[in-house]
């Protein structure tokens, strides 16, 4: 169940990681400074890390 969950987490954290890319580069284009919306991507990149992480721990322990 708890597997079920990361998985629809990680996509969703993915989508999400899109679209505040996208709006980066629509604002760096448009000159706006962008250095607290990279942290916050690098941030949403790292949690997203920790899901995959404790995602695959799950399956190899649900495979064992």
């Amino acid at each position: 169940m708890k597997l079920d969950w990361l998985r629809g987490e990680i996509t969703r954290m993915r989508g999400q990681l899109r679209a505040q890319e996208r709006e980066i580069g629509m604002l760096q284009r448009a000159g706006v400074p962008t250095a607290s919306a990279e942290l916050l991507l690098s941030r949403m990149r790292a949690k997203v890390d920790d899901l995959c992480r404790e995602r695959d721990t799950l399956r190899k322990a649900a495979f064992a």
